[in-house]
């Protein structure tokens, strides 16, 4: 908690909690409270990151991170008149892994009704085979053979028996039960850097949240079982990849390559400080730019877009248990307020290379279409501010009550965090 937030906090603060998106560039809080099965946004505070505190949406300072989320904290908390000490924080990074497994199970006596034990211990094997997976896979990825991995968060994407698709499983008789679980882990070492921070900071941690599945839940649930897109945010140091089909997260991806790369471009192309690079990037996605600066922006940095674009081709590539892509885009991050993001992603020489069935339609997400965040503030009005209110959003999901099939993954959760 900040030295502010010490001198306000009274009994209501429960009612509360904040939403900390620790970002490369910038750390974002908001304070909010559920009412109604939504969040209602009370306060919003943003404090610039320092070059050397994150390093592709990873910790590497943890110091100075904690001086930030303070600094980023006490605006949120003058703004709220309240200092929340529960609180969800978003986590990213290239070793963030995220993917839907599923798992057959034949029963042996198909008449029989299924139980609430025996629904445990097929969540259980599905849990435990992801778990398998995505240790292997990080063991590829980074060389070394035993890589310490947690548990991020899960949910519940699809159930099936014979084939029927169930939303409650328990009751039902049937040989073949397959139950699908997207699950998000990350490496001990971002894990315990966050837990760190929020410790400093005097936070109680509601969850540790894959950013990528959070700006996923949070758009689309008008449509619920039917909604079907891909969702890109491009943060300060990665982009960060969802897909999402018929209602469920079939897996996130990132790699290490976002804003940052593109203001360091201009800072090396046309001879300026970062600080000042940043900025004219910022004017040029705005559109506050004569046309001749503009032409000289846009030569330094359309290399690196078609870098950045080849990066999402061959992420997109890496979800092999998709048969066709969803089409319909949509962009969130700082980053994608860049004109040319929008542009590359519709050339059909591009999108030709993948699995579309039809060229994909290309949009930005706008704060207002998150329908179960109230923004009380009024700040929240730009791409940049998406993935915190995903994260509250997640918590609005959380107290939605309390389900059978929820409920038991919980469970299956905490064996597997131990």
């Amino acid at each position: 908690m900040s030295i502010l937030g010490k001198l306000i906090k009274n009994k209501k603060d429960e009612n509360y909690a904040v939403a900390l998106d620790i970002g490369t560039e910038v750390v974002k809080a908001l304070i909010f409270k559920i009412e109604n099965g939504k969040a209602v946004v009370v306060g919003v505070g943003r404090t610039k990151q320092r070059l050397s505190d994150m390093h592709s949406g990873a910790v590497t300072d943890i110091s100075g991170v904690v001086e930030n989320c303070n600094k980023a904290l006490e605006i949120a908390e003058q703004m709220a008149g309240v200092a929340p000490t529960k609180a969800i924080i978003g986590i990213a990074g290239e070793l963030v892994k995220g993917n839907t497994i599923t798992v057959h199970y034949e029963r042996l006596h198909p008449e029989a009704k299924i139980d609430v034990p025996e629904l445990k211990n097929i969540i259980h094997k599905v849990q435990w085979k992801a778990f398998d997976e995505v240790r292997e896979q990080l063991s590829r990825e980074t060389g070394y053979s035993e890589i310490d991995v947690k548990l991020v968060n899960a949910a519940i994407v699809d159930v099936r028996i014979d084939g029927y698709k169930v939303t409650n499983p328990v009751g039902f008789q049937g040989k073949d039960v397959s139950v699908s679980v997207f699950n998000a882990f990350a490496p001990l070492v971002h894990l315990g850097a966050l837990q760190t921070i929020a410790s400093d900071l005097g936070l109680d941690l509601i969850s540790i949240a894959a950013e990528p599945y959070a700006v996923a839940r949070c758009v689309g649930q008008e449509e619920s079982s039917e909604f079907s897109a891909i969702f890109i945010d491009i943060g300060g140091g990665t982009t960060d990849i969802a897909v999402v089909s018929d209602g469920g997260v079939v897996g996130t991806k990132m790699f290490a390559l976002g804003g940052r790369a593109f203001t360091k471009r201009l800072a090396s192309t046309l001879g300026l400080p970062f600080g000042k690079a940043e900025q004219l990037k910022l004017d040029y996605s705005s559109g506050l730019l004569t046309k001749r600066s503009s032409q000289s922006v846009q030569k330094a940095l359309s290399q690196d877009v078609e870098v950045w674009a080849s990066g999402v081709e061959l992420t997109l590539g890496e979800f092999s248990n998709v048969d066709l892509l969803p089409p319909r885009v949509l962009l969130s991050g700082g980053g994608a307020a860049l004109p040319e993001i929008a542009e590359i992603l519709g050339k059909p020489e591009w999108i030709r290379r993948l699995p579309f069935s039809r060229q994909p339609k290309i949009k930005l997400i706008n704060p207002k279409e998150i329908t179960r965040i109230v923004d009380k503030t009024g700040l929240l009005t730009t791409q940049q501010d998406i993935t915190p209110m995903g994260l509250a959003n997640l918590v609005a999901d959380m107290r939605g009550g309390e389900e059978i099939l929820p409920g038991l993954l919980r469970k299956a959760i905490k064996l597997i965090q131990t």
